[in-house]
């Protein structure tokens, strides 16, 4: 510094105490400056006052010299003490050179600068909000110095500023925000701790409503919540809690929709606590703000899903995930199903709407794009509307939902209790909003059919529920029920419907049967004749699945279906089976099924009488694709006590080529006999005169069997059977002889037999092209 430069109204005395290296001298000329400035605002010299501040800010504080800079530090510390009240008017040219010293490579005038702004902000109170902004990005900077000292006394300092900002009623909130948006992504630990320290103060002022501003930081706060530092954790909680609280007091003020991407973004991270607080959140959000989240379902879905999977570790977060994947399908109504369409113009203005005073909501449905799992999402912004409202504007957006429904299902990595939520969610998606949802069908139809082969039966149930409202809704009745789906589709686009009885019908006239068998039974819709067809193709494909479910699958599909008409359109799409070998398999599954299962009860005793014209319309179209199969033909005959047909079946077995295969289907179908279904059967073979072609029946298949159990069984039973002349009595022998218990009259049975023939002639044709290509195991039987 130059010695012979006039320093006025500074004395040479002041200016050599200033530069001095020792503190104590320059705190007398600090004492000298006090003095000074004091005589100058007694006489309203403001220029004195001026000239002195800027001399030391120019020539001390911003000197390249370090003593003067501390000099000049606490020379402007000594000027705000003396101008007391009216340091105000001089703030700017005190605290712009201060805070230049905060960024001094010396620790130490680091530290000096720090304890002249505490004296100069002392001092002034609320005259420094504002230049507040510029104070706050100071200290940001001292929250992180790596000197235990100075960060001692920017806390000092950071204490003072937050008492002045909570007396103050004047905090300029506005202009704060854009700063405290910027600064809240730093990723320094001790930054971002002074970061959550200003903001808990904030919300803790009543006059001040930070809540407005969440929207802008809520994303940051999310990730302070990830700092490795509990303390800092716990504090970002506490602070996110003080928010949550605030929205629940006053939801109808909170900008739901502005927030809803944030919260589907943290609900997938990988962080426990992030996500286990970002999902309660969204419970809350769900649950208050109602159907304003809708438009965001897709990115919801996106995020809770796979959270449903978790196990026990995550307890808490499954937890939360579940209740918000429940109170979100809650949301979803009949009145979401409406058309799309707005109203005419004209229309809207003649009809008083009370919602027309309603801010409208431009809510996008953030999906998953391409198909793809990963998220991404847009930031659509939303205009809040009251939970209390019953009719949110709003609009829900199937295709995203379905997309990401869709992903989840086709992912073979994604947990059972996701699955299930999943099918649970296209289940009331159909129920409540089945036009739209008929629209997505043919993309959703190959997955559910796959779906059928999931190792969880639970899945399989919440499974077959959908197929089977998909097959029966209303809403899927259209005269194009959509494009077969795969190349192996046999039946013809015209056949995609229940088959009417005339083409499987043997009676005469014919019967006027359609799509249901009676008033009563449930309506099945285009869907429901292409859901079988593609049913028989997945169980033709997967031998296995046959195997292992199909049983399962059918018995549950009757539970939830009418099963008259399940069995009528599976026979009638066998009668076109080219591959007869799985028809014949099928068909023995079927009739297994038939014969046995407590869900086939009531289809049991409609068909053993063949009192009405729809059992024997099923009768017959039943037994044309039976054919496949020649035991269970006979079964079919006995179920519904067509003994003579049976007897004339049984005869023709004599044509047919005898396997091992064919003889254990025989050796089954004794023991079936013996079972409580055909109960009836047995008792009947006590009035041999009126069943006398059931008995030669029985002998016909005991003639079949070799010297087996099955034939031991049967023999035993046929031993069993009285003589007639025997049960004679006084009464029977006067009483008019009696029409025996053979076949239906209504029926045309030859043709019936006819058919059988046929039938039989292609398995055996096919039989011996598979014999002759050398790869067909023959297996008769040698007598």
């Amino acid at each position: 510094m130059n010695p012979e430069k006039d320093f006025a109204p500074l004395t040479p005395n002041i200016v050599r105490a200033l530069n001095d290296k020792l503190y104590e001298k320059r705190k007398v000329a600090a004492l000298e400056i006090e003095k000074l400035v004091r005589d100058f605002v007694a006489q309203n010299n403001t220029m004195q006052i001026k000239h002195v501040i800027q001399t030391l800010s120019q020539e001390f504080a911003l000197s390249q010299h370090p003593h003067s800079r501390k000099g000049g530090l606490i020379g402007l510390a000594a000027c705000s003490i003396a101008l007391g009240k009216d340091s105000g008017l001089y703030l700017k040219e005190l605290i712009e050179p201060v805070l230049t010293c905060f960024n001094d490579a010396d620790s130490r005038l680091r530290y000096y600068a720090c304890e002249a702004l505490y004296n100069i902000v002392k001092v002034a109170r609320g005259a420094v909000l504002p230049h507040f902004n510029v104070l706050f990005d100071g200290l940001s900077k001292l929250a992180a110095d790596p000197d235990p000292n100075v960060k001692s006394g920017s806390e000092l300092l950071d204490r003072l500023l937050k008492d002045i900002v909570t007396e103050s009623n004047k905090f300029d909130l506005v202009g704060f925000i854009p700063l405290l948006r910027e600064r809240i992504y730093s990723n320094n630990q001790y930054a971002r701790q002074f970061i959550i320290s200003w903001i808990l103060v904030l919300v803790s002022v009543p006059d001040i409503n930070l809540l407005d501003y969440l929207p802008e930081i809520l994303d940051g706060l999310f990730q302070i919540l990830g700092d490795n530092g509990k303390e800092i954790r716990k504090m970002c909680e506490v602070v996110l809690g003080e928010f949550l609280k605030e929205i629940k007091k006053n939801p109808s003020s909170v900008k739901f929709a502005e927030m809803a991407n944030i919260l589907v973004i943290h609900c997938q991270t990988t962080d426990d606590l992030i996500q286990l607080t970002a999902m309660c959140w969204m419970r809350e959000f769900i649950q208050l703000a109602g159907r304003v989240m809708l438009p965001y379902s897709s990115g919801i879905l996106t995020a809770v899903l796979p959270c449903l999977a978790y196990d026990d570790r995550k307890k808490s977060i499954k937890e939360v995930a579940n209740v918000c994947n429940q109170s979100l399908m809650k949301l979803v109504t009949p009145e979401d199903d409406e058309p799309d369409e707005p109203k005419p113009v004209a229309q809207r203005q003649t009809e008083p709407n009370p919602e027309d005073s309603l801010p409208k909501q431009e809510g996008t449905a953030n999906g998953v794009p391409g198909g793809s799992c990963d998220s991404s999402f847009g930031s659509g912004i939303s205009v809040f509307t009251s939970a209390s409202t019953d009719r949110a504007p709003v609009t829900l957006h199937l295709d995203g939902i379905v997309q990401v429904l869709n992903c989840h299902l086709s992912d073979t990595a994604i947990g059972m209790m996701t699955r299930i939520a999943v099918l649970k969610w296209l289940y009331h998606l159909y129920i409540k909003t089945p036009r739209k949802m008929f629209r997505h069908t043919d993309s959703l139809f190959p997955i559910l059919l796959q779906t059928l082969s999931d190792e969880s039966d639970e899945v399989v149930l919440k499974d077959l529920e959908v197929l089977a409202e998909i097959a029966s809704s209303p809403a899927g009745q259209t005269d194009d029920p959509g494009t077969p789906d795969g190349p192996d589709f046999r039946v013809s686009h015209s056949e995609l419907r229940v088959p009417s009885s005339s083409r499987a019908n043997l009676l005469n006239p014919p019967s006027t049967k359609g799509l249901e068998c009676s008033p009563s039974t449930p309506t099945m819709n285009s869907y429901f004749y292409k859901f079988m067809i593609n049913l028989l193709q997945t169980f033709s494909s997967e031998r296995k699945l046959l195997e292992a479910r199909g049983p399962f699958i059918i018995r549950q599909l009757c539970l939830l279906l009418n099963a008259e008409n399940i069995f009528h359109s599976m026979a009638d799409i066998l009668l076109r089976e080219e591959d007869l070998k799985f028809a014949s398999t099928m068909v023995h599954t079927l009739n297994t099924i038939l014969l046995t299962s407590t869900e086939l009860f009531q289809l049991r005793n409609q068909l053993k009488d063949l009192k009405t014209l729809e059992s024997q319309n099923l009768f017959c179209c039943l037994y044309r694709s039976w054919c496949h199969n020649p035991v269970t033909t006979v079964s079919l005959c006995f179920l519904t006590q067509n003994y003579r047909h049976a007897y004339d079946l049984i005869q023709k077995f004599g044509d047919l080529e005898v396997t091992v295969d064919f003889l254990t289907e025989v050796d089954k179908l004794v023991q079936l006999i013996e079972c409580p279904i055909f109960t009836y059967l047995r008792l009947q073979l006590l009035d041999v005169k009126n069943n006398p072609y059931l008995i030669k029946a029985l002998y016909g298949l005991l003639m079949l069997l070799p010297q087996s159990s099955a034939f031991q069984l049967l023999s035993h039973r046929l031993q069993c059977v009285p003589n007639p002349e025997l049960l004679q009595t006084e009464d029977s022998l006067k009483a008019a002889p009696k029409s025996q218990k053979g076949d239906s009259p209504s029926i045309d049975y030859t043709e019936l037999l006819q058919h059988f023939e046929k039938v039989q002639k292609q398995h055996l044709e096919v039989r011996h092209q598979r014999s002759g290509r050398g790869d067909h195991l023959d297996r008769r039987v040698v007598l």
